[in-house]
């Protein structure tokens, strides 16, 4: 489960992971997919303790989510929930280790962080007003209050946004923005499509 975020982190990878993502029928690849989300981790866990509650359940979600890939041999998320969702509504909220539960709580995290990665590309110098805003449009909802207000007080120790566009390991802080402005259509294009695909098939508020 460690090795899901070996090495260190580095936006381009990210940014060729989820460009990777989408084909020309608009399905979300899941190999592509679930590379992008190893190299997002290792973003959160180079930002230390502040985001560990986040990071380890998206390492436990990306092991169990790349079970199911192998074991059903999935190439794309709507095979995934194609296949889960032939079994009937009631045996799919039935199983908490679902596929398609594992992608919302992903999609959840991933939507948190496409706001927070825009609100640094904007110029915002207030990390912490960024993060908290970003959470409160996002996984606060589904978060109980102790989490909720953990994570708040944690967010007041953030570095400074010249330090984020440092994490990024892609040169310059100019060249940090644009790489995020490069990245950040492509992570909201995944979102999406998965969006799209769970609200369809009446999935966002799976347990």
């Amino acid at each position: 489960m460690a090795a899901a975020a070996a090495g260190p982190f580095s936006l381009r990878e990210v940014l060729d992971a989820f460009r990777r993502c989408v084909t020309e029928q608009r399905e979300v690849l899941l190999e592509p997919y679930l590379s992008g989300w190893r190299g997002l981790i290792r973003f959160l866990q180079s930002l230390g303790a502040v985001f560990s509650f986040i990071s380890k359940d998206a390492v436990s979600k990306v092991a169990l989510l790349e079970a199911h890939r192998q074991q059903h041999r999935f190439v794309s998320l709507q095979a995934l929930v194609q296949h889960e969702l032939a079994a009937g509504p009631a045996a799919l909220r039935a199983r908490p280790d679902s596929g398609c539960r594992t992608v919302l709580r992903l999609h959840r995290a991933l939507r948190w962080l496409q706001l927070f990665l825009e609100g640094l590309r904007s110029g915002e110098p207030r990390t912490s007003v960024l993060c908290t805003d970003a959470y409160n449009a996002s996984l606060a909802e589904h978060h109980p209050w102790v989490v909720r207000k953990a994570a708040t007080v944690a967010f007041c120790a953030l570095p400074s946004r010249d330090a984020f566009l440092e994490i990024m390991n892609v040169g310059s802080a100019e060249e940090a923005v644009a790489m995020l402005g490069e990245a950040i259509p492509y992570i909201g294009d995944v979102y999406g499509i998965t969006q799209e695909l769970f609200a369809k098939h009446k999935l966002l508020d799976l347990p």
